[in-house]
């Protein structure tokens, strides 16, 4: 289970080098079943790779700044977009010319 947690500055979370171009600011985290709500900002010229992606979890991702683009879909998302995927839903890849900050919510499917 996450870690019970009352309203905390957010601002106060160093952004940590989550790999591949993107940064995190982890908000919580259950690490016995890999449950996980974070800030995420990806670097201009970021790419998720070059396959379709697929998890065993559920996440919910809302787009807070800058774009990010679909590349199997050809289409760009932007502030304000939120996407919700189970389990083995085949998604991305992404890439974004701009970078982008987004919050994501990964859970495992109850």
């Amino acid at each position: 289970m996450k870690d019970q947690r009352e309203f905390f500055a957010t601002g106060n979370l160093e952004w940590t080098d989550a790999g591949g171009g993107i940064a995190e600011k982890v908000l919580s985290r259950d690490n016995e079943n890999g449950d996980l709500t974070r800030l995420a900002r990806w670097d201009p010229g970021t790419t998720s790779g070059a396959g379709v992606i697929r998890h065993e979890y559920v996440e919910e991702v809302y787009l807070l700044e800058g774009s990010l683009t679909d590349l199997t879909l050809e289409q760009t998302f932007g502030p304000g977009d939120y996407a919700c995927r189970p389990p083995g839903m085949p998604h991305g890849p992404y890439t974004t010319a701009d970078g982008c900050t987004m919050l994501e919510i990964r859970y495992s499917a109850r």
